[in-house]
């Protein structure tokens, strides 16, 4: 496109490749993809997978975090975790309707659902290698490096180096977890870790507050084991999630969840004679770590840095913020002319796998597709949380929108209930949803819809839709409600087909009965 021509130099006849890709995780392999059906002469690095001296992984594999220790694998994971929760435990569903639940219904053949979810994951790493052969990618396994912003360097996997050239290079060689500076990491594992677990851990600590803690928390927890959850805070989800949404969380947790540590600075993890773990943590403002024995498993998810720190990027004039992301504007590009960067290694906020495919599918179409306008936009983007229960959300919280938009230009619309999958519960184990709908101004545009509770994983993609594409309430009021269902409320929030002028209510009609 007229877009590449003006920004890269034209390729001379020392140089190999229109693109040389650095990653092969979901936005690497998404650009290559698309770029090379386009025409382009594409070549991809991708690290592969090593262990240090601990046995700790290195480098995701072909389809990268996502596939090999991230979504996928997590995802089967919290399915089987469902289906443990729904026979037994204090939110446990069968009995009440009518199924027998025997003693042992509770029993995880662990060996056996790690040997099918790996076989699982590996049949997706052979799809990954054959999109790129379909597509004519050339592929290289190895550690890539610059040696300047249109050579990379790299040392094969088995042995030897090779020096490539391309007028474009693209960074997307994603995150990886990272550790506290405590004594005794080494005894500990990451979110990483958590899938070489061949066996189910009796009694584990999950040190953490974000989206993965909780994920892993919840999922060992309904899973059987004995599970301990410190966080820094009062909560969890601190940064980014809706107040009304944590609360219902912290509410679910406390009565059907992990055992939880909260206000808790993590300070040691010793290993026992016994082979057993204490972790040490200071609670509550203490001045003195308090001890916590026999784990056999202590899991830390503080967070995840990019994988930058091995690329030299100084040496292609690449500029990082001060966490080691790289810094990219809209449309991906770096600080040096011929280098872009997407996914989780970049400054644009956004560590979600969807977001690096269409992040690397729009520069593709933009570079070669000869459309100079593509580009991914960084906003209102849906995302969810397989929590327990799972949360969907897109657009503002309630608190960046009254900091957006003034206090009086926001009205709120929430419900909080027991769905009927609890119909036969008693009051202390039904699980409550929380949905929370968002209005701006007179027009009442939704900008943001928050949702937690059984199924909020699935009922978010499709209000999404309706949300980025400007929908108000009376949109979503036009469309009749499917009863009985979960979602249904979004549609028929209290208020229903009414509004309020000079403090009277008012029949308001629906958008196709207007003009």
């Amino acid at each position: 496109g007229s877009w590449a021509r003006e920004q890269f130099r034209p390729l001379s006849r020392a140089m190999e490749y229109d693109t040389v890709v650095i990653g092969g995780g979901s936005g690497g392999s998404a650009f290559a993809k698309r770029a090379a059906a386009y025409g382009a002469k594409v070549c991809l690095i991708e690290r592969g997978v090593t262990r240090d001296a601990n046995g700790v992984r290195k480098g995701a594999g072909p389809g990268g975090t996502c596939v090999n220790v991230g979504c996928v694998p997590k995802k089967i994971m919290f399915m089987a975790a469902a289906h443990r929760e729904a026979m037994v435990g204090p939110a446990a569903t069968a009995k009440g309707f009518g199924f027998e639940v025997p003693e042992s219904a509770g029993k995880v053949d662990w060996p056996g659902l790690k040997e099918r979810r790996d076989a699982y994951v590996k049949r997706l790493n052979d799809t990954y290698l054959g999109g790129w052969k379909k597509e004519g990618v050339e592929v290289l396994e190895g550690v890539a490096s610059f040696d300047d912003a249109n050579t990379v360097n790299v040392k094969l996997s088995d042995g030897g180096e090779k020096k490539l050239k391309a007028k474009m290079v693209l960074v997307a060689c994603g995150g990886e977890p990272a550790n506290p500076d405590i004594p005794g990491t080494e005894h500990a594992i990451s979110s990483d870790g958590f899938f070489d677990l061949k066996e189910q851990p009796k009694k584990v600590a999950v040190v953490g507050a974000g989206y993965i803690a909780v994920e892993m928390a919840g999922i060992l927890h309904a899973l059987g084991s004995e599970t301990h959850l410190f966080f820094r805070g009062e909560t969890v989800l601190r940064r980014g999630f809706d107040p009304f949404i944590v609360e219902t969380l912290m509410d679910a947790m406390t009565h059907h969840g992990p055992v939880l540590h909260k206000l808790s600075q993590p300070a040691s993890i010793v290993k026992e004679a016994d082979g057993t773990l204490t972790y040490s943590a200071t609670e509550n403002g203490a001045s003195e770590p308090t001890a916590f024995k026999g784990f056999d498993c202590v899991l830390l998810a503080i967070g995840r840095r990019p994988v930058t720190d091995v690329l030299c990027l100084d040496k292609a004039g690449v500029k990082l913020d001060s966490k080691g992301l790289i810094e990219v504007d809209e449309y991906e590009r770096t600080s040096a002319a011929s280098v872009c960067a997407i996914g989780d290694a970049t400054s644009t906020g956004w560590e979600l796998t969807p977001v690096a495919i269409a992040a690397g599918r729009r520069l593709a179409d933009r570079v070669y597709g000869g459309e100079p306008k593509a580009r991914i936009a960084y906003e209102q983007i849906a995302t969810v949380v397989f929590s327990h229960p799972p949360i969907g959300c897109i657009g503002f919280t309630e608190p960046q929108a009254r900091k957006e938009f003034g206090d009086d230009a926001i009205t709120v619309k929430t419900a909080r209930f027991a769905s009927m999958l609890y119909a036969f519960n008693s009051d202390e184990g039904k699980v409550k949803t929380g949905m929370k709908m968002i209005l701006k101004g007179p027009e009442e545009r939704v900008v943001g819809l928050h949702c937690i509770g059984p199924s909020s994983d699935e009922m978010m993609q499709g209000f999404a839709v309706a949300v980025r594409m400007g929908a108000t309430r009376a949109d979503f009021e036009a469309s009749v409600a499917i009863h009985p269902t979960i979602s249904e409320e979004f549609v028929t929030f209290g208020g229903w087909g009414q509004t309020k002028v000079d403090g009277k209510v008012k029949p308001q009609l629906p958008p196709y009965l207007k003009g």
